[in-house]
């Protein structure tokens, strides 16, 4: 695996667990190769396994109204899940299809290198750190290992209990400080720029 690409064609034959067996296409993950930020979800949905690319349904619609915010495009940025099949019926992951699919994002992260990992959602906080919730987490910059974490609810959750949109847009606003202050402290520079700031009432759902 020494490239994205590699593991976007191992993924694709990939049968180390059971979700192989009920996929339209795998998901491997998308975006800029050298992304500053990585977003990390749960798995594929629907749409997602049909296509074959990551956060293209709804909560994918509002994840990119969310990154537009903070002046950002998909392009700009490294998006993947916990797992790269889809689940049954959107069940959550088990801990053995987790398990097979760490290799995939362990290199994932290793090659992008961002400076700031974003979770979506508890299982890819809980990956980072088990047992906490994600009340409890949201929010606030982390560190584990050497990596930056900052953890945000899964754009999903706005869709089923609108207010935890304003939560989600909060912590999303947080990210263009968070990027400045990372790279002046590791001595990168942070690019792309962060520009033009949409006012939170101009953020929908769909």
């Amino acid at each position: 695996m020494e490239s994205l690409g590699d593991i976007a064609l191992l993924v694709s034959q990939c049968n180390d667990c059971a979700l192989h067996l009920g996929r339209t296409n795998t998901v491997p993950g998308e975006g800029y190769h050298s992304a500053e930020i990585m977003l990390i979800g749960e798995g594929p949905g629907a749409r997602e396994d049909q296509e074959g690319r990551p956060f293209v349904g709804p909560a994918g619609q509002f994840l990119e109204q969310l990154l537009s915010s903070i002046g950002l495009g998909r392009s700009d940025v490294f998006i993947a899940n916990m797992v790269k099949c889809r689940p049954p019926n959107n069940r959550d992951p088990f801990p053995e299809e987790l398990q097979a699919c760490s290799k995939y994002l362990d290199k994932q992260i290793e090659l992008v290198n961002p400076l700031l990992i974003v979770t979506l959602g508890r299982f890819s906080l809980s990956r980072f750190f088990p047992g906490e919730t994600m009340g409890m987490a949201r929010g606030k910059l982390r560190e584990y290992k050497g990596r930056n974490i900052l953890p945000i609810m899964h754009p999903a959750a706005a869709l089923y209990r609108p207010d935890n949109k304003v939560a989600i847009m909060n912590d999303f606003g947080l990210i263009p400080a968070m990027l400045s202050t990372l790279g002046q402290a590791s001595g990168k520079t942070t690019a792309p720029t962060i520009n033009e700031v949409l006012p939170p009432e101009q953020l929908t759902l769909f």
